[in-house]
């Protein structure tokens, strides 16, 4: 299976770039894992939020091919423990999925074209974090889930 998790925008601290690599590493051991960037034209902060939002989702949508199974971590979606995560995470593998694709979401969220391709949403918390955070605390959780689909220590509960 292959997993890539498209982002709105650079990833712009150093810290947050040092441990999305960490957990980028760990995961090729259970998936072909790719992170990407989408990066709207510089001007395009000058764009009212849904034309913003919409020239996002264009650069997303010609990333997306008509066979993924597209998630969009989004505020609204369903919340998940780890092992729950993971036990959905396996429900993929089993079904054969071949390519994953996860979306952070720019400032603004996502534009409703990509609410309509969308397959699923998940929401990692009810709190809110930055976006370059959330790529981080993904990762780690993608890599966790993976761990605990092999009955790996890294999980402990």
């Amino acid at each position: 299976m292959k997993v890539t998790l498209i982002n709105t925008g650079k990833t712009e601290e150093k810290y947050i770039r040092d441990g999305l690599a960490v957990y980028e590493k760990r995961l090729v051991h259970y998936c072909s894992f790719g992170n990407v960037c989408v990066n709207p034209a510089s001007s395009s902060g000058k764009l009212p939020p849904n034309q913003l939002k919409l020239k996002e989702a264009e650069l997303i949508l010609k990333m997306i091919k008509p066979d993924d199974f597209v998630v969009l971590l989004d505020e609204k979606g369903k919340q998940m423990k780890s092992t729950e995560l993971a036990a959905w995470l396996n429900e993929h593998h089993v079904r054969a999925t071949r390519r994953l694709i996860f979306i952070t979401g720019g400032a603004y969220g996502f534009h409703e074209t990509l609410y309509q391709r969308a397959n699923d949403k998940i929401a990692l918390s009810l709190l809110t974090f930055p976006h370059q955070l959330v790529r981080l605390i993904f990762l780690e959780q993608l890599y966790r889930a993976f761990s605990i689909t092999r009955n790996e220590p890294y999980h402990n509960a």
